[in-house]
């Protein structure tokens, strides 16, 4: 494994197949927020929570997320022209458990369906509904890079993160 430690107990590595678990820890140290993307497919409804999410451009607007390609979920999304990815408030974190413990986690709930059909989220912190552009490969995970059609945010709000493989909240001062 090749593990280096110095004097502020930090471990330097090489990534290889032996300790991905490693290199998922440090991946952690990373607080990210949290997203719920949504599609509709012929059976209703498919969501999946994902950290994996950035901003790509202004000009034209667009975002791209990454799904697992091991995931059951994913081939849902790698075929969906048109998604929503929904930025989690802290007091979400019941409908984010919910989604990732189901695909169909949200198929009991009332949705609005926004323009293209997709379904969507109220009281997000921010939610952007998207149309496809690219899939790329990216290892074992996929990098979906979507076009924004639209975008909605609250004004105010505590954030959803992970952080060191935790779920909790950010608060901005």
């Amino acid at each position: 494994m090749g593990l280096q430690m110095n004097d502020k107990m930090q471990k330097a590595f090489v990534p290889d197949e032996s300790n991905t678990r490693l290199l998922r820890d440090a991946f952690g140290r990373f607080a990210t927020g949290v997203t719920i993307v949504t599609a509709n497919t012929p059976e209703g409804v498919v969501a999946i929570t994902a950290s994996s999410f950035s901003s790509v451009s202004l000009t034209p607007p667009m975002v791209l997320w990454s799904p697992d390609r091991n995931s059951r979920r994913f081939p849902h999304f790698e075929k969906a022209e048109h998604y929503a990815i929904h930025v989690l408030a802290a007091d979400q974190q019941d409908l984010c458990y919910s989604v990732a413990k189901d695909a169909a986690g949200l198929r009991d709930l009332d949705l609005a369906l926004n323009a293209e059909g997709v379904p969507v989220l109220e009281g997000c912190l921010a939610r952007f509904e998207c149309t496809r552009h690219a899939v790329y490969d990216g290892g074992d995970h996929a990098i979906v890079l979507g076009v924004v059609n639209r975008a909605e945010m609250r004004e105010e709000g505590e954030a959803l993160a992970f952080f060191k493989g935790q779920m909790g909240r950010i608060t901005a001062h």
